[in-house]
């Protein structure tokens, strides 16, 4: 049995985290100690390892949701999974292309750039004006 923090130093997952996911119930309530200290056994540190993955992986906490779900009954095919997976790849791949195009616009900024003054720098005049820009990137970093 291990205590939060130890828990915590074992999966990388921070304090306050494991507490907010056991609050949306991605994680059960811990056994406490007579201290009222949580103790977590194994399952829980295999899950929260899960969680932690998928978040590294970018799976939104929904989907881990719906993944963890299907891991309580091992028996299901796993068709449902596999559509999980398709769906944050392809939202990975839109994501991807957002940043190519950033990438682009910010290659093409720089590229005009000629030195001199503030007063004719490139950079801050595309900045202060998006009709200067090749492309309608508005909210593409999805920050």
């Amino acid at each position: 049995m291990l205590p939060i923090g130890k828990l915590s130093a074992a999966t990388g997952v921070k304090v306050p985290t494991i507490r907010y996911y056991e609050q949306i119930g991605l994680l059960p309530e811990p056994g406490r100690s007579e201290g009222n200290q949580r103790l977590y056994d194994r399952a829980a540190r295999d899950r929260l390892a899960f969680i932690r993955h998928a978040r590294d992986l970018g799976f939104p906490l929904e989907a881990i949701r719906e993944l963890l779900s299907l891991t309580d009954v091992p028996t299901h095919s796993c068709a449902a999974a596999d559509a999980i997976a398709r769906r944050q790849l392809a939202e990975v791949e839109a994501r991807i292309a957002r940043l190519d195009s950033l990438r682009g616009e910010l290659q093409r900024m720089i590229s005009h750039h000629k030195g001199g003054t503030i007063a004719e720098c490139r950079v801050i005049e595309v900045l202060g004006n998006h009709a200067l820009c090749q492309h309608d990137h508005a909210g593409e970093t999805g920050f």
